[in-house]
């Protein structure tokens, strides 16, 4: 199989940036330093969501009820919010 390079710098054709802007950058970095200063359960929570198995499942293995768990990540966006909205 024969390959070719169309083009020698690909992403240099582009007319707009890849990836996050630098305001996006800079709004993640906030938000993962204020995740630091949460508790375990809450950061849990917040990364937790991101996980593809169901609420059940997750509630199972946690040996919580399917409430709480949905709760929980309701929670820690709030607390979140709150330390991001205190640090500006």
């Amino acid at each position: 199989m024969r390959r070719s390079v169309l083009h020698p710098e690909p992403l240099g054709v582009l007319h707009e940036p890849v990836g996050p802007s630098l305001e996006e950058q800079i709004a993640a970095r906030e938000a993962l330093e204020a995740m630091t200063s949460l508790p375990d359960w809450q950061v849990e929570a917040l990364l937790s969501v991101d996980v593809p198995e169901s609420v059940s499942a997750y509630a199972r293995r946690h040996r919580m009820n399917p409430h709480t768990a949905l709760s929980r990540p309701r929670i820690a966006r709030e607390s979140l919010a709150v330390k991001l909205w205190r640090r500006t």
